[in-house]
C-alpha cells in the first residue's frame, strides 16, 4: 500500500500546483481540461468498440443497446443518474427556487451579501457568548 500513497501523493501534489497555476489562466484553462474531458472518453469508447469486436458476452454487453443498460445501472447503482444529466446546484436552486446567479439583479446579490454578513455577526457573537459562560464557568469550578 505504501508505493499507492507515494503515488496519490505526487498527483495531490500535482494538481494542487497545476489547478493553482492554470487558474490565473481561465481560458487557456478550459481548452486543456476539455480536451482531458474528451480524451478520457474517447478512451473510453474506443476500449467499448475494441470489447465489442471481440465477440461472445462483451460484443452483447459492449453494444448500443447493452451499453444503455450498463451506464444506467452504473449510474443509478453509484447514485450519480440525476446528478450526471442535471447537476446537483442545478436541483437544489429548482427546489429553493432560487434565480440563477446571472438572472440576478445587484440588488440581489447585495441582499444576499448582507444575510451572509448577518449570518456571520450571529456565529461570532455566539462564539463570543459561549467563551464567556466557559470563563464564568471555569471561574465557578476554581472557588
Amino acid at each position: 500500500m505504501k508505493i499507492i500513497d507515494i503515488i496519490y501523493g505526487f498527483f495531490d501534489r500535482l494538481e494542487d500546483h497545476v489547478r493553482a497555476s492554470l487558474s490565473r489562466h481561465p481560458f487557456i484553462y478550459t481548452f486543456i481540461g476539455g480536451a482531458g474531458v474528451v480524451l478520457f472518453w474517447r478512451g473510453v469508447w474506443h476500449t467499448a468498440d475494441l470489447l465489442e469486436s471481440n465477440g461472445g458476452i462483451t460484443s452483447i454487453i459492449f453494444s448500443s443497446i447493452g451499453s444503455i443498460i450498463l451506464g444506467i445501472i452504473i449510474l443509478l447503482g453509484t447514485g450519480l443518474f440525476v446528478s450526471v444529466f442535471i447537476g446537483e446546484s442545478i436541483i437544489m436552486s429548482g427546489i429553493k427556487k432560487d434565480k440563477k446567479v446571472i438572472d440576478k439583479t445587484i440588488e440581489e446579490v447585495e441582499e444576499e451579501k448582507l444575510n451572509v454578513q448577518s449570518t456571520l455577526d450571529m456565529v461570532r457573537e455566539l462564539k463570543e457568548e459561549v467563551e464567556s459562560l466557559e470563563k464564568e464557568a471555569h471561574e465557578h469550578l476554581i472557588k
